[in-house]
C-alpha cells in the first residue's frame, strides 16, 4: 500500500518539524542531508527507527515540542533496559481518544454500555487509553484496573458490565474464575475488547465461550500511541487501523525492503500528526500482513491480520529457529489440552546439547503420558526438535493479569 498525496505531504511536514525541532530525530535527519520527501521512493529510503534509539533518546531526546505543549507522559515498560518515554501534546491526547472511540463503535459499542477497565494505569498506555475511548464514546467506564478479582467480580456483577477490556491472559484468569464460581448466569457481559499480548485460537475460544461473549482484537504499542489504533470488526480477524492517522508499511525483517499487500512481514508505523514525539518508519517487530482489497463489513479503512508474533520472539534450539506461535499452532491440535503451556531451554553441559522442555495443561478426562507423547511426536515432526514433555493439570501453570511470559531461556548468556 501506497502513501496518498496528502499523506506524503504529512510525512514531509513531520521531518521538516523534527528538523526544526532539533530533537533526537531531527539532528539525525539533518546529518543524514534528509530535508523531507516528496515521493514514495524517496520515502523508502529514509532510515528506521527503533525501540534502540528511543532508548538512546531517554529521558526525552525524541520530544519535538516545547515542554509547554507536553500534558502528559508515558513510558514502557523498560523490563529489557531503559524505559522508552513518550511525550503527548493536548492534541495528541483528543486524537488518541477518538481513534479509541473508533475502536469500541467498529466493536459495535455504544454509549448504552458499560464497560469494565481492567489492564494497567499510570505510566502504561493501557488503562487510560481504554478510559479515554470510553468517556469519548459516551459508555460509562469502570475504572478498575488490574487485579483483585474478588473485587473485578463484584463489580461486574453489580454494575451490570456489559464489555471487558483486557489482557489475553486475564480475560482467561477471569473466565476460569466466573466458570470455578458459577457465576456465569450473573454476569452480563456482551463483549471483550483484548489486547497487549498475541494469543492462540485455542484461548480464544475458551474465554468466548465460558464468558459468552464477543472478541475483538484490539492493537497498539506505547511508542504509537498506544492500544486503539486498531482493531477487527465482527466476523472478521482483520484489524481496521486508521489511515488518517497513521500509515504502514509491511516491510521483510532481514532485508528492509517492503513487501506487497498479501505478504507477511514486519509491521513498520508511520505517525502522520503525532506532535509531541513523531516517529518515522519505526520498527514494531510485530509480524503481520496488510489483507487487501475492502472489507465485507463496508468501512473503508485498511486492514492488519492477526498478529503472529514478533520477529524477536524467535529462540533457537539446535540450529532450528522457532516461535511461541508455533507451539500454540501445535496444542490446537491435541484434545484436551488448554492454551496455556510454559517452553524452558537449557543446555546439557554433561552431553554438551540444549534441551527444551515443553510444560503444558490438561483437562482431566485425557491421559497424560498418552497426551505427552503425541505432543512430543507433534513437536518432532512439525519442527524437527525433540522436546521433554511435561502434563500438569488444568490451572497449574501461573496466570497473569498482564503479559504471559512464555519462553524461559536458562542457557548462558
Amino acid at each position: 500500500m501506497k502513501l496518498n498525496a496528502k499523506q506524503l505531504e504529512q510525512v514531509d511536514a513531520q521531518i521538516k518539524r523534527l528538523i526544526q525541532s532539533d530533537s533526537y530525530f531531527g539532528k539525525m535527519y539533518k546529518e543524514a542531508g534528509i530535508t523531507g520527501v516528496s515521493s514514495q521512493e524517496e520515502f523508502e529510503k529514509l532510515p528506521f527507527a527503533d525501540k534502540a534509539e528511543l532508548r538512546n533518546a531517554y529521558p526525552l531526546g525524541i520530544q519535538a515540542v516545547p515542554d509547554e505543549e507536553v500534558v502528559r507522559i508515558h513510558s514502557s515498560s523498560g523490563t529489557t533496559g531503559k524505559p522508552v518515554i513518550i511525550p503527548y501534546t493536548k492534541k495528541d491526547v483528543e486524537d488518541w481518544a477518538i481513534m479509541f472511540a473508533r475502536c469500541y463503535e467498529t466493536a459495535g459499542i455504544t454509549p448504552k454500555d458499560r464497560i469494565q477497565i481492567t489492564p494497567g494505569y499510570g505510566l502504561w498506555t493501557a488503562g487510560i487509553g481504554f478510559q479515554a475511548g470510553a468517556e469519548k464514546l459516551g459508555a460509562m467506564a469502570i475504572p478498575m484496573g488490574p487485579g483483585n478479582t474478588d473485587k473485578q467480580l463484584q463489580m461486574m456483577q453489580d454494575l451490570d458490565a456489559t464489555v471487558i477490556c483486557a489482557t489475553s491472559s486475564y480475560a482467561l484468569l477471569l473466565a476460569e474464575e466466573i466458570n470455578k464460581r458459577g457465576l456465569k448466569d450473573k454476569i452480563h457481559l456482551k463483549k471483550g475488547v483484548i489486547g497487549s499480548e498475541r494469543w492462540s485460537e485455542k484461548k480464544r475460544e475458551y474465554i468466548s465461550r465460558e464468558l459468552g461473549i464477543e472478541l475483538y482484537d484490539i492493537y497498539g504499542l506505547t511508542e504509537i500511541y498506544g492500544p486503539g489504533i486498531g482493531i477487527n470488526c465482527i466476523g472478521e480477524t482483520g484489524m481496521h487501523y486508521w489511515d488518517d492517522y497513521l500509515y504502514i508499511e509491511i516491510i521483510d525483517p532481514k532485508t528492509g525492503i517492503p513487501v506487497e499487500d498479501g505478504e507477511e512481514g514486519e509491521i513498520v508505523i508511520t505517525t502522520l500528526v503525532k506532535e509531541g514525539a513523531p516517529l518515522i518508519r519505526f520498527r514494531t517487530h510485530d509480524i503481520s500482513r496488510i489483507i487487501p482489497g475492502q472489507c465485507k463489513c463496508g468501512r473503508c479503512y485498511p486492514r492488519l491480520d492477526i498478529i503472529q508474533g514478533r520477529s524477536d520472539d524467535m529462540f533457537k534450539v539446535h540450529g532450528v529457529n522457532m516461535f511461541p506461535s508455533q507451539i500454540e499452532e501445535l496444542l490446537g491440535q491435541v484434545d484436551g489440552v488448554s492454551s496455556e503451556y510454559k517452553i524452558d531451554i537449557a543446555h546439557d553441559d554433561e552431553k554438551n546439547r540444549d534441551i527444551i522442555m515443553l510444560t503444558v495443561e490438561a483437562e482431566g478426562r485425557v491421559n497424560f503420558d498418552e497426551t505427552a507423547a503425541s505432543l512430543k511426536n507433534l513437536v518432532k515432526s512439525r519442527m524437527m526438535v525433540t522436546p521433554k514433555v511435561v502434563v500438569v493439570p488444568v490451572g497449574t501453570l501461573p496466570r497473569s493479569e498482564k503479559k504471559t511470559q512464555r519462553v524461559f531461556d536458562h542457557r548462558a548468556q
